[in-house]
């Protein structure tokens, strides 16, 4: 068991530490702003007059991303769903909406290729995944992004010495929903309990405490306009966080 101090925090009896992916370990703000653009382009392309609405609904304002907003924290289906309302709303039935948004979204990634390629560690990541391996803590990596993108991410980061398990959104289930937790933890062998969450966003918070976690660290580093993290334990940065036995 390890402590584990985060300003004037305490975190004791810890055996796994679950990062979120996106804002909190990759530095994720230029490469979201790319992708919401370029799809909402995309699925305007198809159905004229939708650009400005989604790119509000996507949380991407005069060039600025809400750290908060549906891009940054929701699942990519939760995207396609949101962008088959809008076109839905132009008239065009829920399956043919659907197709819209999906078609659009699949342009985009062949535009903007491999995301592990344009989202690097955040400041101090690296010195803290090597800390908490150097005191033998089991890691995971629980994303709102898929599953082959956690992994893509690992393995472009060659972070697979200090990341035991990589936990993406793949079906129905999502953030804040506490599932997810319990599916990290026992892809690690660990309990909730003994388990600290960080992350970046509301929904990482109130998906840890719900599932009975150790604790919760929010951490800003990963944003322009840092998020607002009220409920979490504390506040800081990845650099900030030590590793005290």
């Amino acid at each position: 068991m390890t402590t584990i101090q985060c300003a004037d925090q305490t975190f004791e009896n810890i055996q796994a530490v679950l990062f979120d992916k996106d804002g909190t370990l990759a530095d994720s703000e230029s490469f979201l702003k790319s992708l919401g653009q370029k799809r909402s382009r995309l699925v305007d392309a198809q159905i004229p007059g939708v650009q400005e609405p989604l790119l509000m609904a996507f949380g991407l304002e005069a060039d600025q991303i809400n750290a908060a907003g549906l891009l940054a924290v929701g699942s990519r289906r939760e995207n396609e769903i949101a962008a088959a309302a809008y076109v839905a709303e132009t008239g065009r039935d829920w399956l043919e909406a659907l197709e819209v948004a999906r078609s659009g979204f699949a342009e985009a990634d062949g535009f903007l290729n491999r995301k592990a390629d344009h989202t690097p560690l955040v400041a101090g990541g690296l010195a803290l995944l090597q800390a908490l391996a150097a005191a033998k803590l089991k890691v995971g990596i629980l994303s709102a992004d898929t599953t082959d993108n956690v992994a893509d991410f690992i393995q472009k980061h060659q972070l697979d010495a200090y990341v035991q398990a990589a936990i993406g959104v793949d079906g129905s289930v999502f953030k804040p929903d506490p599932a997810l937790f319990h599916q990290a933890c026992n892809a690690l062998g660990t309990a909730p309990e003994t388990t600290l969450m960080i992350g970046d966003s509301a929904a990482d918070i109130e998906m840890a405490r719900a599932a009975g976690a150790a604790g919760c660290i929010g951490v800003t580093g990963g944003w322009t306009m840092a998020p607002k993290l009220a409920n979490a334990d504390v506040v800081s940065q990845l650099e900030h966080i030590q590793v005290l036995s």
